[in-house]
């Protein structure tokens, strides 16, 4: 189970890597109302699934998992958010916490991710995982529409 400290700081991750992230990909108006305050809701209310990545005691990132959330894919887990604070990239910090995911979902024989259209570093570290495209997308709004990517990855 994780510590209300680590929520804490998965409450910070989320909200500082959004900043770090998504400026330039999403409506500015829409990154502006993702709070820190916002992300601490979530992060309360989604304590199950998750795994944290940590630095000493100042977690750096988080993933959070579980089974796919629609009945498209059948034996399918997914992996809902992997999320590493900038100055922690390159230090293989979302590859240990995707390997810990990966691991979790061991019962399913594939494991589907959605990234944002245009966050390249983010499907480039999917792609070097073993994650492909499989040709679905979503549009979701977030202050304007996105295009959402989903990659399948496969044991």
């Amino acid at each position: 189970m994780t510590t209300d400290a680590e929520i804490d700081g998965k409450a910070y991750v989320h909200w500082k890597s959004w900043q770090e992230t998504y400026e330039g990909l999403v409506d500015a108006d829409y990154l502006q109302q993702m709070t820190l305050e916002k992300c601490l809701k979530i992060a309360k209310k989604w304590r199950e699934n998750i795994f944290v990545a940590k630095d000493g005691e100042k977690v750096v990132g988080f993933v959070g998992y579980g089974a796919y959330r629609d009945t498209t894919l059948a034996d399918t887990g997914e992996v809902y958010g992997i999320y590493v604070l900038k100055d922690y990239h390159d230090q293989k910090v979302g590859y240990r916490l995707m390997n810990a995911a990966v691991e979790a979902l061991g019962a399913y024989s594939q494991i589907a991710v959605w990234v944002l259209a245009g966050n390249d570093r983010a499907i480039r570290f999917y792609q070097r995982y073993g994650f492909v495209f499989d040709g679905t997308k979503q549009e979701i709004i977030m202050g304007t529409t996105n295009t959402e990517l989903r990659m399948i990855y496969r044991r």
